[in-house]
């Protein structure tokens, strides 16, 4: 994409040792961030997952395919990894439940990288207070293959939700491209959205999916119609961003 805007991006969630989140959220935002930029990706967010003490959840992306497969192979065999993954490692149980994903739209991406301008604000030092915010991600999943309900939601539930609250900061859909880097594994077989909220806090988060739901259209045919297209019900996660998150 011509403006650098990522049209590549990964939902990553990792399941760590217990009481090792801090360990490695400390870590990753002293060694991790500017080093992984510095191959060509853009690190999106990190949180801390609300409802899970021993999950970390983060997003980076990628101008495309061919420039996630040079960024992954020069960040993961360079030196800073050498250095510090090991260690990064050993907080982890699992690192394996990621979701490979595109914006839904050209307007859909992660809004900090506008067209036009490189970020709307320096990413924070790390030490920096952490955001008082919380960030909504609600996964939907269906059937492989299958269209409708990504529609359904794109022009019934999206509208809604734009309406009677804050607008989403992305919402994103599989990406379907193989996954070039198989060093790391990415689940297959996915249909996903994936629609990513910032609110000040969880009073907010409620209420606005309050009132998303009573209006009549979402409550007698777009969640019906949703309901029976999906094949599980959507998964959210209330994500607490670190210091040295830029999506918040």
């Amino acid at each position: 994409m011509s403006d650098g805007r990522p049209t590549v991006i990964e939902l990553r969630q990792y399941t760590l040792r217990p009481g090792r989140r801090d360990e490695l959220v400390g870590l990753f935002d002293r060694e991790f961030v500017e080093t992984q930029e510095a191959t060509g990706m853009t690190v999106l967010g990190q949180f801390r997952d609300l409802d899970d003490p021993d999950r970390f959840v983060w997003l980076r992306g990628f101008p495309d395919m061919a420039a996630r497969h040079a960024a992954l192979t020069a960040f993961y065999g360079g030196p800073v990894w050498a250095e510090h993954g090991p260690r990064a490692n050993a907080t982890m149980v699992d690192s394996d439940d990621v979701l490979l994903l595109r914006p839904l739209s050209a307007d859909t991406g992660p809004g900090v990288l506008p067209a036009g301008r490189p970020r709307p604000r320096p990413r924070p030092v790390a030490g920096s207070p952490a955001p008082d915010r919380l960030v909504s991600a609600t996964v939907w999943s269906f059937p492989p293959g299958r269209s409708h309900g990504v529609a359904l939601l794109r022009d019934g539930l999206l509208p809604a939700l734009r309406g009677s609250g804050p607008a989403p900061l992305a919402v994103l859909v599989t990406e379907t491209a193989a996954n070039t880097f198989t060093r790391l594994p990415v689940r297959a077989g996915e249909n996903v959205v994936v629609v990513l909220t910032s609110y000040p806090d969880e009073r907010a988060r409620r209420e606005h999916a309050a009132a998303t739901a009573a209006d009549p259209v979402v409550r007698d045919e777009v969640l019906p119609g949703l309901e029976r297209q999906w094949a599980a019900p959507p998964q959210v996660l209330r994500l607490a961003p670190t210091d040295r998150s830029l999506l918040r």
